[in-house]
């Protein structure tokens, strides 16, 4: 009842209207603008904190559509791209200018250059609100993060259970001299005196972890190329740095591997295809190439990737976007948000990713859960991942994969429409 009265008051009214409980931890918020509505809500879980009215791009200078972060904040920032107009508490959206920003000009219809305005008592509260790194859903129509509980979605590890000496099994260690081997477990630990613990004082709570951001996404020339650099070079061929760019070394490996196979690839004239990817995988005992990749960053940088499996890939996974709202690692239990965001493929991009039916990406039905159903994150990946996750991760599944914004300094940042 609270948030629906939240939201009703704050549209009439187009003021912040703030719940300090709710609103305590920034790493669990995140912003939705509606173009549709023209507004903004800011949601803590599914419970609306704070809402104002807003002005996005006009007709030639629209606002994209998609998700984005908060990058960068500045109380005071003027326009490189506007005759240096000033744009007040503005929290940076993409380094090619798009932005949400205080203005005096805020008449809730599409009024801007692309940016996002807001009004400025509106503005300022909510820059204090936020952090760098607080997702930011743009969408053309109103969506509302709903719970979702899918095994494919990380938990937590949890804590690993303590085993007593008594249940130990006794396992030989070697001595240091030749003879009978040392029986290194006890039994028995009541007969052993225990030493007294010093006197220390307590240590100090940990900091919050960062929160990762992931993307899940079909893979690319540059996924491939960097596979088949990966594998040619423990074969002994000289790949040159596994980059994804066809360099020289690359060229010169991949030829030199066909050379050795002339009946595999007589009919192949593509230096990079289906057929050298099995070839090579074949040859290291891999299997079958992965079709997905599932990429993580922290902190606006780059940590690692790794493959990942997607059923039917014929069938568009849609664009989809899950934020971690909390864990409970004893438990091993985590709380996850999704949104399902429209977003239709062009026949050119049906076309490049192989995408026959993109029906799972319109806004019908269960698309998260039939998306989320056809991953398959190896285990070691997963193990890795959910060391990692903690409050504000957020996880994006896209057929685009890295959208032209995504780069140095951003996390992934997917667009929907442009």
């Amino acid at each position: 009842m609270f948030s629906r009265l939240v939201f009703g008051l704050g549209l009439l009214s187009a003021t912040a209207l703030v719940h300090p409980a709710l609103a305590a931890d920034a790493r669990t918020l995140q912003i939705i603008v509606s173009k549709d509505k023209q507004s903004l809500a800011v949601y803590d879980g599914t419970e609306v904190v704070a809402t104002s009215k807003v002005s996005t791009g006009k007709d030639g200078h629209t606002t994209p559509s998609g998700i984005f972060s908060v990058l960068e904040k500045q109380k005071y920032h003027e326009s490189n791209l506007y005759s240096n107009a000033p744009m007040p508490f503005m929290q940076r959206l993409t380094w090619s200018g798009i932005a949400l920003h205080e203005s005096n000009s805020v008449p809730r219809y599409p009024a801007s250059h692309g940016c996002v305005r807001m009004p400025g008592t509106f503005a300022k509260k909510l820059y204090g609100m936020t952090e760098p790194g607080i997702p930011v859903i743009i969408s053309d129509g109103e969506v509302v993060p709903q719970p979702i509980d899918h095994p494919t979605l990380f938990h937590p590890q949890g804590p690993t259970p303590m085993l007593l000496l008594s249940d130990v099994e006794l396992r030989p260690s070697m001595p240091d001299s030749a003879g009978t081997p040392v029986q290194v477990a006890m039994n028995d630990t009541a007969a052993m005196p225990m030493p007294a613990a010093p006197l220390v004082a307590a240590p100090e709570a940990e900091p919050p972890s960062e929160p990762i951001s992931m993307l899940i996404a079909r893979r690319t020339l540059r996924e491939t190329v960097i596979d088949i650099q990966t594998l040619l070079n423990q074969l002994g061929f000289s790949a040159g740095d596994p980059d994804g760019l066809l360099g020289p070394s690359t060229v010169q490996a991949i030829k030199s591997f066909k050379t050795l196979r002339p009946a595999e690839f007589a009919g192949d004239r593509s230096l990079v295809s289906d057929t050298l990817l099995k070839s090579v995988y074949a040859a290291t005992g891999k299997g079958e190439p992965p079709n997905g990749v599932i990429m993580v960053r922290q902190a606006f940088k780059p940590i690692f990737e790794a493959p990942v499996t997607i059923a039917d890939p014929g069938l568009a996974l849609g664009t989809h976007f899950f934020t971690l709202h909390a864990l409970d690692e004893n438990a091993g239990t985590a709380d996850w948000l999704g949104i399902t965001l429209q977003n239709n493929l062009s026949r050119e991009t049906m076309k490049r990713l192989g995408v026959t039916n993109q029906e799972s990406s319109i806004v019908s039905g269960r698309p998260i859960a039939r998306s989320l159903s056809r991953i398959t994150i190896p285990d070691e990946t997963r193990r890795r991942i959910e060391a990692l996750i903690a409050p504000g991760s957020t996880l994006t599944i896209s057929d685009t994969g890295l959208g032209r914004e995504t780069g140095e300094g951003t996390d992934f940042i997917t667009i929907t429409r442009g």
